[in-house]
């Protein structure tokens, strides 16, 4: 007698967003300097019923959790790493991931591969910044 295969901690994930009727997530990735179009392709893929995540903030604006104070140095830069994990959290609950912008940094860069190892689809707002066009 076959024992039936355990599901993975992804195909348990796809199964209940299945079970929950939940409409397609869709990750935005991308340079923070594209916060404005960021926020744009946001409404956008809201307005097709997508759900919606994408970084929570700029760390390049000025802000007191990120000050310019040597102390605090330490302090983005844990905030920086905690961030990243965080963003590729996003992007293993997410179907879909939408690069914006028209430059492709180191970070965004690995969230691409990152996405496309985990199988998810990629789509680009200039597709010809892809990586590997």
């Amino acid at each position: 007698m076959s024992r039936p295969r355990l599901l993975t901690p992804a195909e348990k994930l796809a199964d209940a967003k299945k079970l929950l009727s939940l409409p397609r997530i869709v990750v935005i990735c991308g340079s923070t300097r594209f916060m404005t179009e960021m926020n744009e392709a946001d409404l956008r893929e809201t307005k097709a019923g997508k759900i919606v995540v994408k970084p929570g903030w700029d760390m390049k604006s000025p802000h007191a959790l990120w000050s310019d104070a040597a102390e605090a140095e330490a302090e983005a830069e844990a905030l920086k790493v905690r961030l990243g994990d965080l963003h590729r959290a996003k992007i293993r609950l997410a179907d879909e991931v939408l690069v914006v912008g028209d430059y492709i940094g180191d970070s965004t860069r690995a969230e691409i591969a990152y996405a496309r190892s985990l199988d998810k689809p990629v789509r680009f707002t200039h597709p010809e910044v892809d990586p590997d066009a």
